[in-house]
């Protein structure tokens, strides 16, 4: 177990942030994580966050994962002070990060994701596991991997609309059969330095649009300056943004502010 004491990190807030959909709380302040073949398990009390975990998976996987060596305040003390709405929304998830997750997988899941609302997204991402992963074993937990491309090409449209991927089915087996092909390589969207560049790359892919592109650009290959646009975040800007969004004060950071955004606007009373 590695214990570590850290400032803006709240797993709660992560975990409904909707970033990753295999994060769940199974008892207070207790956390399970799978990501990738990888499975964790993480306890909060205040600032203290305990990961069970080996030395070296801590720091090869989870610190990079969890951007845990940024200096999220440092952001927080950027935003503009006369901004009240951003201000708020920021106070309100200060223990977000922006996960750094598998490209494949994020790819897959934000397919997944289209019109769909968080709990049916975490069911369908689990029944795809369950029917094309590798089962896995870490201690007593039994999970399965999430299924790598040449696994998932053993699916048909039918077999994934089984599991109630609806009309995504066909955007799945699509992208899939992109990724063998090699038509379109993950090396080399994981290789491209300017965001730009890579959404261009993802929007080649089937069903991915800008949105979905946005998702994967910020939580996959870290491009902070990602701003994924949905309807919680169309309204908030027609009302608090009228003008537009302050992009040139917050670039580099403007997926963490989209973040702040989406998750005060699922949170507030």
């Amino acid at each position: 177990m590695i214990t570590v004491e850290l400032d803006n990190f709240s797993l709660k807030e992560i975990c409904q942030s909707g970033q990753c959909f295999r994060m769940y709380e199974t008892a207070e302040n207790t956390y399970e994580l799978i990501a990738g073949d990888k499975y964790l398990k993480m306890t909060q009390e205040g600032s203290i966050v305990n990961f069970y975990c080996s030395d070296m998976e801590f720091i090869c996987y989870w610190v990079p994962y969890f951007d845990i060596d940024a200096d999220y305040s440092s952001y927080i003390a950027k935003i503009n002070p006369r901004d009240t709405y951003l201000v708020e929304a920021a106070e309100c998830g200060s223990g977000i990060r922006i996960l750094q997750q598998d490209l494949w997988e994020m790819i897959i899941t934000f397919l997944i994701s289209q019109q769909n609302n968080i709990s049916r997204i975490r069911g369908c991402v689990e029944r795809l596991c369950e029917a094309y992963g590798e089962k896995k074993i870490s201690g007593e937990k039994e999970y399965y991997a999430f299924p790598n491309p040449e696994r998932l090409a053993a699916a048909s449209e039918d077999d994934l609309r089984g599991l109630g991927m609806g009309y995504r089915a066909r955007y799945i087996v699509e992208t899939t059969r992109s990724i063998l092909n090699g038509e379109i390589s993950l090396d080399r969207i994981y290789q491209y330095r300017y965001y730009s560049r890579a959404k261009q790359e993802l929007l080649k892919l089937s069903g991915v649009g800008e949105k979905v592109a946005d998702c994967i650009c910020l939580f996959a290959l870290h491009h902070m300056d990602a701003f994924p646009i949905d309807t919680h975040i169309r309204q908030v800007l027609d009302e608090h943004y009228k003008r537009g969004f302050p992009n040139r004060r917050y670039r580099g950071m403007r997926g963490i502010m989209q973040q702040y955004i989406f998750y005060y606007e699922l949170n507030k009373k």
